[in-house]
């Protein structure tokens, strides 16, 4: 029986949070992305959950599958900086889904 390793690329998180990023970015600069607030409030939302199952899968990984994991990934340098990544990956995701939302919401008279 062979031990399917986690999904742990660095790479992965960081373009995620990157894409993240990139889409309040994008709004932030041209005001719109496809011209319909709904639209763009639904690609925010979406895109921000999809960022945020990736840290979550890894939390979950690491909290249940592999309880001991966790002192053993903090003790490193390498394992303090993914965990870092994680964090910083699923608050830029926390944050396009925030922006999102705001889109659904009519503005302050």
């Amino acid at each position: 029986m062979t031990r399917q390793r986690p999904f742990r690329s660095s790479a992965a998180l960081a373009g995620f949070g990157a894409l993240a990023l990139a889409y309040v970015g994008a709004l932030w600069l041209f005001g719109t992305l496809t011209g319909n607030d709904v639209a763009d409030g639904t690609i925010g939302v979406l895109l921000g959950l999809y960022v945020c199952s990736h840290p979550a899968a890894n939390a979950i990984d690491l909290l249940f599958f592999r309880r001991h994991a966790a002192r053993d990934l903090v003790a490193g340098t390498e394992g303090t900086v993914w965990l870092a990544l994680n964090v910083l990956t699923l608050v830029a995701g926390w944050f396009a889904i925030w922006v999102g939302a705001l889109r659904f919401v009519p503005p302050a008279p």
